[in-house]
């Protein structure tokens, strides 16, 4: 059976993500709300194939998205939380690798979606920069996520915060919503499975900590469901 639910869900996944994507792009240059629509699009599609394909059910524990202005620091297992982030959130700001928006079309698409470039070794006028454009995405009522860990970390194990998360924690004044999630052991790179991916949203920390606390608390926090 596992093996029939991958039969199903690699070509519906990969040949549906490949048209909306397509549909995405050449609804770029017209529409930046149509294209945000076929993001979002592509981010539910992904919900369909995982919950009707593959067996899987998404579980959101704690209050869940807020509607005030926070930093989302989500634990990072696999592509799928990456991915889930439009459909999880309305029209969240991610800060991602700044060598992602390189990448042809993908990169303008980024952009236009309101992404946020890291430059992890950025001097102090990028720096700058990438907070100024993450506090006008929180003036226009975007939500920010960011995976502080840095890249993907395998189920089970809690990896140090990339020292970076600290200062923009700091320099945007903004609550901190850690979330812990595991889809690692359902969404591995092979065979996928059918199981449980749970969100676990924790409360929200206060702007103002000093680092030792803010990152001990979000590590914690983020890696809940270990």
């Amino acid at each position: 059976m596992r093996y029939l639910r991958n039969f199903a869900f690699y070509p519906a996944f990969y040949l549906g993500s490949l048209l909306i994507t397509s549909a995405s792009l050449v609804a770029l240059p017209f529409s930046v709300d149509r294209f945000r629509y076929f993001v979002r699009m592509w981010s539910n599609w992904q919900r369909w194939c995982l919950t009707h394909l593959l067996g899987c059910e998404i579980v959101i524990e704690g209050s869940g998205p807020l509607d005030e202005p926070v930093l989302y620091a989500i634990k990072h297992e696999s592509f799928f939380e990456a991915i889930d982030a439009p459909a999880l959130f309305d029209t969240p700001s991610v800060f991602a690798k700044e060598e992602l928006f390189r990448i042809p079309l993908w990169g303008r698409a980024a952009a236009a979606f309101g992404l946020v470039p890291v430059q992890r070794n950025a001097g102090a006028r990028a720096l700058m920069q990438m907070i100024r454009s993450a506090k006008a995405l929180v003036a226009d009522g975007r939500p920010l996520v960011i995976f502080p860990e840095g890249t993907r970390v395998p189920h089970g194990e809690a990896r140090p915060l990339q020292s970076g998360f600290a200062g923009l924690y700091k320099m945007l004044g903004l609550p901190v919503v850690p979330v812990a999630v595991d889809s690692g052991p359902v969404y591995h790179r092979g065979l996928k499975k059918p199981g449980r991916i749970t969100y676990r949203f924790g409360e929200p920390i206060p702007p103002g900590l000093p680092r030792d606390e803010i990152e001990v608390r979000v590590r914690e926090a983020i890696n809940a469901l270990n």
